[in-house]
């Protein structure tokens, strides 16, 4: 099967955003963004895979958007986290780069697959 990066650095992350759910509500007793940011932050992997299935290339590139807006929701609730004192500079800034690397990846493969339509 042929690799697909945007897939694997999704599911790795959105596995890094449920150890984060889980700390957040053992380690801070943190309930709520804990939730929001474990909504949003799998929502973009799921996403991602569902595109891969799409009816057409509009199809694809519309679930890809819906992934791109999680991203940027999930990247929100990262440094709401972190001005919150929630999550310490070191485990923010890890966290804030793997999503902004996702957005990043999700902009190039929207605008690649809108130019050969």
């Amino acid at each position: 099967m042929k690799e697909n990066i945007l897939i694997d650095k999704s599911i790795d992350f959105g596995a890094r955003i449920v150890k984060l759910h889980k700390y957040l509500v053992t380690e801070k007793c943190e309930s709520v963004i804990s939730k929001q940011i474990l909504r949003s932050g799998t929502s973009i992997g799921a996403n991602i895979n569902e595109a891969q299935y799409g009816n057409s290339k509009a199809d694809f590139v519309a679930k890809l958007h819906i992934a791109l807006k999680e991203a940027a929701e999930t990247e929100y609730w990262l440094h709401i986290l972190r001005k919150s004192d929630y999550l310490d500079e070191k485990m923010a800034s890890s966290m804030l780069f793997d999503c902004i690397e996702i957005k990043k990846i999700l902009i190039a493969s929207i605008n690649t697959a809108k130019e050969s339509q």
